[in-house]
């Protein structure tokens, strides 16, 4: 994806990058490093003014560094995906216009074509999906029927995408920000750049920026999770994931709503089979260092400023 502009943040981002298609429709992913395994969930420590039941994760796992961009749905869909929407945006701005289900079938590509099982039992026209049994189903954390036990890539769960926003990364604590740019201040706004502190977001009529160029980092170097675009959590929005046609919480505001959108408290609910223009997605993964989903490594962060990260996405 070329050059992506650094910004300082909290925490000297631990990234690892996988490589996903062949030739002309070749991506990278780059991911960062969630560790700090067994933190306690956002019960309003930190000194901020929010708080939110959600969080606590017993594992380490990677979290993508950016939104999914168009450009590799395109990709994928070029390699042989199926069922995959065109998208509100193109290039580097982020997918939209993508149901849940065709989410899911997308990070099940990403494992597949690499050789991994796949972490959804969908049906070959991505709008339905069975639930995995008991012995299938992954279990870090708590039984969860959606996602396939040994899943390489999988979106985040609810917990899992909250951490990595608004965790401050300082230990096995319960301490949060209020917004996912590592900071108890509103973001500062942006159309579109990687300046500390800043977000994609309260501007309409506008579009979203390139996913490489929305804001600045967060604590665990994560770029967008606030504004530019919402992204589908893997959770049923009630909680536990035991229905496939459950709603499906989203995160994260979008480049028109206003600063109390990206704020913990914020989230909404959709049908599995529900697309708008401002919900996109996220990848997560297990750990590169952990061959099974159900163990990891605690990855402690430290003060550092980034100079640059190249990485072609």
């Amino acid at each position: 994806m070329g050059l992506l502009a650094a910004t300082a943040v909290t925490a000297s981002a631990a990234t690892t990058v996988d490589s996903f298609g062949s030739g002309a429709d070749s991506f990278n992913v780059s991911f960062v490093d969630i560790g700090n395994a067994g933190n306690g969930k956002d019960l309003g420590a930190g000194g901020g003014t929010y708080s939110s039941p959600f969080g606590g994760v017993a594992y380490s796992y990677r979290m993508g560094m950016t939104e999914v961009p168009q450009t590799w749905i395109d990709k994928a869909t070029n390699l042989g995906l199926t069922n995959m929407p065109t998208g509100a945006w193109t290039g580097l701005q982020p997918a939209a216009k993508i149901t849940w289900f065709q989410a899911a079938a997308f990070v099940n590509w990403l494992n597949t074509s690499t050789g991994h099982q796949a972490a959804y039992n969908l049906n070959a026209a991505a709008t339905a999906l069975t639930l995995w049994s008991s012995a299938q189903a992954w279990q870090a954390g708590g039984q969860n029927l959606y996602r396939n036990k040994d899943a390489y890539y999988f979106l985040p769960s609810e917990d899992e995408w909250y951490k990595a926003a608004y965790h401050k990364n300082d230990g096995l604590t319960a301490n949060y920000w209020d917004y996912p740019t590592g900071s108890n201040s509103v973001p500062g706004l942006t159309l579109g750049g990687t300046s500390i502190g800043t977000a994609v977001y309260d501007v309409a009529g506008s579009t979203p920026a390139a996913v490489n160029n929305a804001g600045g980092l967060g604590a665990y170097g994560t770029m967008g999770q606030g504004g530019n675009v919402s992204e589908w959590q893997e959770s049923a929005m009630d909680a536990p994931n035991s229905s496939s046609s459950q709603l499906r919480a989203f995160r994260g505001g979008w480049w028109q709503t206003n600063a109390s959108f990206l704020s913990p408290p914020s989230r909404g609910g959709s049908p599995p089979t529900g697309s708008t223009n401002y919900i996109g997605l996220r990848v997560a993964a297990v750990t590169a260092e952990t061959p099974e989903p159900v163990s990891g490594t605690l990855f402690g962060l430290g003060a550092l400023l980034l100079a640059a990260l190249r990485r072609r996405m």
